[in-house]
Order: structure tokens, then sequence, then C-alpha cells
């Protein structure tokens, strides 16, 4: 038998038991608390790294708005006609003698088609025959009146029938003269609308004479600017579709009525055409002067953004450490070959987002990539090449 100082068996097992229970729980609670720990360590530094991390730089072109020369065009399309054009026509009845060939050149006063004239000039030999005897017989009634030998009657019928002879001489005259069509101006027979042997009546068209050395262009304009326009006011008419150049001029005639239908009103403007480059019935652009504004804030269109509140861009605002947009709405004026007048929102110096601003919002980092001080150095891209490339219009 063991002493008495000694625990029984059983009892001995059973507090070995739940020290070691104890224990187990003791190391679980540690390693969850080193768990909790370590991983809120974890998102701290996660967190930290988040706020460490700049946000990525959108990459954009941007201008910097300086006073400008700016010309506001009215832009249309016109047609050219021959200042001179003119359908000469049979002023007497009879065949067609001569007719010049097409394309043949005369001068003013030179004939172009010649009517037989036999019974002309046969009509001028009677007529003079009659004149001739009605002024044989007034001379010799006139003394004879004078001294009262004949009444004042008979002498008045006289000096009618040579008056009446006079007047037939100059019919016939005029009738033998119009046998022969002249040119009212220098100039190229276009169209033949009889041949020679032909019979011509009067009033018959004979043919066509044009002279291009000189042209017009036909245009309509819409009525909101039909105070703008006058006599004077200069004008670009481009007509390289046809390898004729850009010429400039001036508008010779303004019309006082708008067209109901088109809601236009017509202008014309005379030019020099002495290469004969531009031919009646083309097509041409047309670009008026309407005002120049000599100190305006001019964007690319292309620079604009529309949505339901109105227009407005993205300008850049700096600071010592970076660069971000910033929105500013605007009030626009005249346009003109892709550029747009800044009416109100933007002051002269401002930095304005020209390219890549559809990727920004308000308070975006930005990255400059090109910076220009003028619109026609930043290359955005305008209505067309053609149109980007006319030189400047004419200025009032």
């Amino acid at each position: 038998m063991l002493p008495s100082m000694f625990f029984p068996v059983p009892s001995l097992l059973a507090r070995l038991t739940r020290l070691a229970d104890a224990a187990r729980l003791v190391g679980l609670a540690v390693l969850i608390g080193l768990l909790v720990t370590t991983s809120g360590c974890d998102d701290g530094q996660a967190a930290g790294d988040a706020e460490a991390r700049p946000e990525p730089k959108t990459r954009v072109e941007t201008l910097v708005l300086a006073p400008t020369s700016f010309t506001d065009v009215v832009k249309g399309t016109g047609t050219v006609e021959a200042l001179d054009d003119a359908t000469l026509a049979a002023q007497t009845s009879g065949p067609v003698t001569m007719l010049l060939d097409l394309g043949a050149r005369v001068q003013r006063g030179e004939p172009v088609a010649k009517i037989d004239a036999e019974e002309a000039e046969a009509a001028v030999e009677q007529a003079k025959a009659r004149y001739e005897l009605a002024t044989n017989r007034y001379k010799r009634q006139k003394p004879l009146y004078r001294d009262s030998i004949i009444s004042a009657l008979e002498f008045a019928q006289v000096r009618s029938e040579r008056a009446q002879a006079k007047a037939s001489l100059q019919q016939a005259q005029v009738r033998l003269n119009n046998t022969i069509l002249d040119a009212p101006f220098a100039g190229t027979v276009e169209e033949r609308f009889l041949e020679v042997g032909e019979q011509a009546a009067p009033g018959e068209r004979v043919a066509r004479l044009v002279n291009t050395r000189r042209v017009k262009v036909t245009a309509g304009i819409p009525e909101r600017y039909a105070n703008d326009i006058q006599v004077g006011t200069p004008v670009q008419i481009d007509a390289r579709r046809y390898d004729a150049g850009v010429r400039t001029a001036e508008i010779t005639f303004v019309g006082n009525t708008i067209d109901p239908e088109s809601r236009t009103f017509t202008v014309e403007a005379t030019l020099s055409n002495e290469d004969r480059t531009l031919k009646p019935e083309m097509g041409v652009n047309l670009r008026v002067t309407r005002a120049v504004l000599d100190s305006a804030l001019v964007l690319p269109r292309t620079a604009i953004l529309r949505d339901e509140t109105g227009t407005h861009v993205y300008v850049v605002d700096r600071s010592d450490t970076t660069a971000v947009a910033r929105n500013r709405d605007l009030e626009l004026g005249p346009e003109t070959g892709g550029e747009v007048v800044v009416q109100s929102g933007l002051s002269a110096g401002d930095e304005v987002v020209i390219v890549g601003q559809n990727n920004v919002s308000p308070g975006t980092p930005l990255e400059v990539a090109d910076r220009y001080d003028r619109t026609s150095a930043a290359g955005t891209p305008h209505e067309s090449s053609e149109q980007s490339s006319l030189p400047t219009p004419p200025a009032k």
C-alpha cells in the first residue's frame, strides 16, 4: 500500500487532462491573436499603398489662347455666267447667205451672219427715187410759195410728200442694214440655230455669241445675312475643282427681294477670266466676307464639347505638383473653316484642351503632350483639307 501523501491515480489523471486542455486553449488564443494582428498589419499596409499610388494621368494636347484676327465668312455656292452672252435674231426675212462657224472669234461690229439683201437693196433704190422726186418738187414749189403764186395749203402738201419719202427711204435703209447681223461685242460663236441657205424670219434665232473674258458669279445667300452684304463687299471664289484656282473679287449686285421658296437673296460678283478657265454654268464655292474681328479668342471647333446643358471645354488648372482638368461653359460666336469665336467663358492666356478632351472629366490629372500657341499650328482637323488650305479671305 502506498503512503497517504500521494494522490490517488484517478485524481492525478483528471488534473493532468484539465491542464492539457487549458494549454490547448491558451495556444489557440495566442494563434488567433497572431492571425488578427497579422491581418491588421496587412490591411494597413494595403491601405497605405493605395493612398500612396498616384492616379494615372490622361495624355492631352492644349492651346494657349491669345487674341487674334478672325474673318467672319458667309459660305455659299454660285454659278458662273458669261458677262456678255447674246442670241442674235433675224430682223428681216430671207435666206441666210453667210454664217460664221462654231468657235469663230469676232470683234465688235464685225458680221456674224448675213441674210439675202436683194429685195432690201431694191426697196432702198425705190425709196431713194421717190425721195429725190419729192425733194425736186419741193425745191421748185418753194419760190412759188414765197411769191404767193401757190397757196400755203398746196405748199404744205408738197412738203409733206417730201417728208414721207424721206421716212420711207430711212425705213428701207434700216431693212437693208438688218440683213447683216453684226457682233454687239467681241466674242465667240457658241451656237448656230440656222444653216446657210435656210430661210430666216423676223425674230428667229440665228446664232449665239459669248464672251467669257469677263464672267459673273451668281449665288443665293440666306436671308439672315441680307443686311450684312453690300455692293463692294469682298468675296472669294473657289474654283479649284476645275483647276481654276481661288480668285478674289467684289460683290457688284445685291438683290433687294427674297426668294420665297429658298429664302435667299441674289448676289453677283464680276471678275476677269482672261485665261477663260471659268466657263458658263460651272458651279463654284463662295466665301463672302461678313465682318473682320481684330481681337478675337478662337478655338478649333473640334475642341468644343456639347451636351444637354450647352457647350463647354476643359482648361488646364496647374499647381506646383500637377495639372488637372477644369470645366468651362462657353458662349460661341461666328465660325469659319473649322474655327469658332468664343464670346464668353474664356480669357486670354487660358490653356484649353483641344485633343483628348473626350477622355477627361473635371479633376482628371493631365499630361500635356503638346502645347500650341495658335490654332494653325495645332493641326486639329477642320471641315476638309480643301477648306483648310484656302487662303485668308479678303477683308472689307
